[in-house]
């Protein structure tokens, strides 16, 4: 059985003419990819933008050329933490229908309607090709000017040990209003590969929270584009805790006048886990605003990554840019990488970035003891009061409620 960059190309070539969509446009992909291959696989060329992060374990593993379930969906899903709202529910890549609740309008299917919009660069990024070229289902959401959309939940569960590649597009009109939920999760050993493309048009505002709980032995990566218009808002929040490799990549353009994005994140890790967040943020337009804190816990033998890239056009005039990474290691095996950047071509910008490396404080832990309280206690009040900066970037509180619960289930699954 092929593995790597020729076993994903080897099943391209299988489906030419069953894929949706642009033949032309796959194939201009998949010859991407073949060039390029996996990042940190068996390609010479080295990629900068994956310095830190290697997809060797992704090139070495045997995925199923055809997904066949070992587990139960339903368990799966029962197990998450949904909310009471609209979800579209993809199980090892495909919609189904009979455990979503999909919304009233705006809604349809990349597998009926394949678009794969005009934002993403699948000749410069490798993961993006391979998305590409294998891309099969997803979900488009178009939330007309002046409408507000509610929460929406975007929910993918992997039951069985192949690779999936979604394509989600989501398109919000002028004025319109939408908070869309992401959760993935899963069991076996799989990759999710996501690809979404998101346009915020003027005076829009998209809330855009992120729960990444895959299976301790899965893959995930994902890659974002947003464009924001002038007076729009892109306000994001990742939560990070499972998988075995996982990769978040955003990229942000600010196009329009006064545009705000806020690209916050935590990664809570443990053991031999790899998480990389990575973003780039470009400030095209004058008077905008970028804030971006990205938190990191880690513990074991566990590695975090950050590379935060803010790039200033020459027009872009009054930029307010601001990124910020902070770790608290828990283990003296524990490793972060952490990479910011400021690219600026205006000269009246206020712009700003930051790195802080730390343990827990031991006075800090000392008086909690002293008071009676365990360790592994302790060493949890600390903790939370670390994430506590990032968890309330997200505003809604019963959501912000769901993504502490998540938190505390991993403490308590680790027992670091």
């Amino acid at each position: 059985m092929s593995t790597g960059a020729a076993a994903f190309l080897e099943r391209y070539e299988g489906l030419i003419g069953r894929l949706p969509g642009d033949s032309a446009l796959r194939a201009a992909a998949a010859a991407a990819f073949r060039a390029a291959g996996l990042p940190g696989g068996t390609q010479q060329r080295r990629i900068e933008a994956w310095k830190y992060t290697s997809l060797r374990p992704v090139a070495e593993a045997a995925f199923r050329q055809e997904a066949v379930p070992r587990h139960e969906a339903e368990t799966i899903l029962s197990g998450l933490p949904l909310l009471d709202a609209p979800r579209i529910v993809f199980v090892d890549g495909a919609l189904r229908g009979d455990l979503s609740v999909v919304p009233a309008a705006g809604f349809a299917r990349f597998a009926e309607q394949p678009d794969f919009g005009t934002l993403s660069w699948p000749d410069r990024e490798p993961m993006v090709a391979l998305n590409t070229m294998l891309a099969a289902d997803g979900a488009a959401l178009d939330v007309p000017d002046g409408h507000d959309g509610g929460i929406v939940q975007l929910v993918s569960v992997a039951a069985s040990d192949a690779d999936f590649h979604p394509r989600h597009s989501i398109r919000l009109g002028k004025d319109a209003r939408l908070t869309l939920v992401e959760i993935s999760a899963g069991q076996g050993t799989y990759l999710l590969n996501t690809v979404a493309e998101i346009h915020v048009a003027a005076g829009a505002h998209l809330t855009h929270i992120r729960l990444q709980d895959e299976a301790v032995t899965a893959f995930h990566v994902s890659t974002t584009y947003a464009d924001i218009e002038a007076g729009a808002t892109y306000d994001s929040f990742t939560l990070n805790l499972g998988s075995q490799l996982s990769r978040t990549e955003v990229h942000a353009e600010l196009s329009g006048a006064k545009a705000v994005a806020h690209l916050n994140a935590a990664q809570i890790l443990a053991g031999s886990q790899h998480a990389d967040f990575t973003s780039v943020v470009g400030h095209t337009a004058p008077g905008c605003t970028s804030r971006q804190t990205v938190k990191n816990v880690l513990a074991g033998r566990s590695r975090g990554v950050f590379q935060g890239k803010i790039e200033v056009a020459r027009d872009a005039q009054k930029t307010d840019g601001y990124q910020m990474n902070q770790a608290l290691l828990l283990s003296p095996f524990a490793e972060i990488d952490s990479k910011p950047e400021l690219e600026i071509f205006a000269d009246d910008v206020k712009c700003s970035h930051g790195a802080t490396v730390g343990e827990l404080d031991a006075e800090q832990l000392f008086y909690l003891r002293s008071r009676g309280i365990p360790d592994a206690e302790a060493r949890s009040i600390l903790v939370r009061a670390f994430l506590a900066e990032a968890l309330d970037a997200v505003a809604d509180d019963t959501i912000r409620g769901r993504l502490e619960a998540a938190v505390e289930q991993w403490w308590e699954r680790q027992k670091v």
